[in-house]
């Protein structure tokens, strides 16, 4: 696969709530959240994301690794597709929330470094 789907993760206002029932449903370990309220799921396979600073939404979405995520943007919207999370560059990866033109969400991201590769 070209661009691989290798990510997920669950935005919601609960974090607390969603750690519980996820973890106590698939048996994951969550770690303790980040300073921007981001908790990683089984060390690097996911993400549990407070969203309360960002508009408090919720989300359970899959991500797409692409090698330029500006141009994925670019290219999702020629084809109908929507900016719900502008690109954004936290210094470990780049990445942006997009939905289909079916209003599904999605991810796109791109690591700034070959040793995080998600």
């Amino acid at each position: 696969m070209a661009s691989p789907v290798n990510y997920f993760e669950i935005g919601t206002p609960d974090p607390a709530a969603a750690q519980r029932f996820y973890g106590e449903l698939f048996d994951w370990s969550i770690g303790t959240p980040s300073p921007v309220g981001y908790r990683m799921v089984e060390t690097d396979q996911g993400g549990l994301w407070d969203t309360t600073a960002i508009g408090a939404g919720s989300w359970a979405i899959f991500y797409v690794q692409v090698e330029d995520v500006h141009a994925a943007i670019t290219q999702a919207e020629a084809l109908g597709a929507t900016v719900a999370l502008p690109f954004i560059d936290n210094g470990r990866i780049e990445f942006a929330h997009l939905i289909d033109p079916q209003g599904n969400r999605f991810g796109v991201w791109h690591p700034k470094s070959p040793d995080w590769a998600g």
